[in-house]
């Protein structure tokens, strides 16, 4: 079992702190550099999109990488990738809310209602908003067995958040990355259904 003392874990969380800016760092210097594509603004939110989805894969890769591998201090790093998947949604949801609406709150909630792919990926940023309030030590302590409860709201977001990229992309016709990121997703969702299943067959002996 490996198992890095305090001053390792805390070097790979400020490497893992660093390579996760760099997504951000790379949209704003192409956009210094004006080569944010023929349109900048669908850039930016597939970009956005894109890395909150593979920051929500990374979140749910830790606890099925720490019952695989016995590392339990995966877990240190949790907090830190699904607070970066609450920072690109918020990321994603701006230039919604901004760049194609200009903050009309109106003419945003309409788009919300009338079509489906906003409606569930709108869902799924709003149930990230009270995981990323309650991620700190003192919510933890707080809310005690109700905080783990609140957290399994994550799979449901991995479900809309999948839901709303199937649908974004279906207009395009271009399943390529949904089915490969889905199969990833589908994949996390069901290493968890059976340590469930395994827990409950163990108690039940």
């Amino acid at each position: 079992m490996i198992t890095p003392n305090q001053q390792q874990t805390r070097l790979i969380k400020a490497t893992l702190f660093v390579l996760a800016l760099l997504p951000l760092a790379r949209l704003v210097l192409l956009g210094f550099q004006d080569k944010l594509s023929a349109n900048p603004i669908e850039f930016i939110t597939r970009s956005s999109g894109d890395w909150t989805l593979y920051f929500l894969c990374l979140t749910l890769c830790i606890t099925p990488l720490r019952q695989l591998t016995g590392w339990n201090w995966l877990l240190k790093l949790r907090r830190m990738l699904g607070l970066f998947t609450f920072f690109y949604a918020c990321l994603h949801f701006t230039t919604f809310i901004w760049f194609d609406h200009f903050f009309d709150l109106e003419a945003m909630w309409k788009d919300v209602l009338k079509r489906p792919f906003i409606t569930v990926g709108f869902s799924a940023f709003v149930l990230l908003i009270p995981l990323a309030a309650t991620s700190t030590n003192a919510m933890v302590r707080r809310l005690g067995r109700r905080w783990h409860m609140l957290h399994r709201l994550i799979y449901l977001i991995a479900v809309l958040a999948m839901l709303h990229f199937w649908w974004m992309r279906a207009g395009k016709q271009n399943f390529a990355q949904p089915i490969v990121v889905g199969s990833i997703l589908t994949l996390l969702l069901l290493c968890r259904l059976v340590f469930w299943w395994h827990r409950r067959a163990s108690y039940a002996r």
